[in-house]
C-alpha cells in the first residue's frame, strides 16, 4: 500500500511540472504576462468600439514594452551562455518587430485603415514569439537547465517590472 502512495504522488509530481506549476518564478512570472497578453488580444477581436479599442491596445501596448524590457534587461543578458546565442539573437530581433510594429500602431486611430489588421498581426506575431520561448527545447526550457537562479531572477524581474509600470504607464503599477 505504502509503494502504491509513493508511487502516485511521484507520479503527481511530475505531472505538476509538466503544467508548469513548479516552474521557477522567473518563467512563472513571464508565462503569466503571455497568458494576459493573449487574453486582451482575443477580447481586442471582440470589440467594436473605437474607444474600447483604443483603451484595450493601450493596455496590451504598455504591457508588450514592460515584458520585452524586463526580459532584455534581465533574463536575455544573465541566460547568454545558457540559451543557444541563434535562440536569443532571434527573441532580440522579434521583440524589435514587435516594437516597431506597436509604433505604428499607437500613430493611428482605430479609425484608420489597416489599424485593426496591425492589432491582429501584433497579436499572431506575439504568439509565435510566445511559442518560441515556451515550447520544449525554447528559451525557457533552456534557461531551466542552465546554472541561474531563477526564482532569484523572478524577484528582480517583479521588481523591474513594478518600476516600468510606474514609468511607462503613470503610475499604474501592476
Amino acid at each position: 500500500m505504502a509503494t502504491t502512495q509513493t508511487k502516485t504522488a511521484s507520479t503527481k509530481a511530475r505531472r505538476t511540472r509538466r503544467t508548469g506549476r513548479r516552474d521557477p518564478l522567473a518563467v512563472r512570472l513571464l508565462k503569466q504576462d503571455h497568458r494576459e497578453v493573449e487574453a486582451w488580444f482575443d477580447e481586442y477581436e471582440q470589440l467594436e468600439d473605437e474607444r474600447e479599442k483604443l483603451a484595450l491596445f493601450n493596455q496590451i501596448a504598455l504591457a508588450l514594452k514592460v515584458h520585452t524590457r524586463i526580459e532584455e534587461e534581465i533574463l536575455y543578458p544573465e541566460e547568454r551562455g545558457q540559451i543557444e546565442d541563434d535562440m536569443l539573437d532571434e527573441a532580440y530581433v522579434e521583440h524589435d518587430g514587435a516594437k516597431k510594429l506597436i509604433a505604428e500602431i499607437e500613430a493611428m486611430q482605430p479609425s484608420d485603415d489597416f489599424y485593426d489588421a496591425k492589432v491582429k498581426v501584433l497579436g499572431e506575431y506575439i504568439k509565435h514569439h510566445v511559442k518560441e520561448e515556451e515550447q520544449p527545447g525554447g528559451l525557457f526550457a533552456q534557461a531551466k537547465k542552465g546554472d541561474e537562479d531563477l526564482d532569484a531572477m523572478g524577484e528582480r524581474l517583479k521588481a523591474r517590472k513594478a518600476e516600468l509600470m510606474a514609468e511607462l504607464g503613470g503610475g499604474k503599477a501592476n
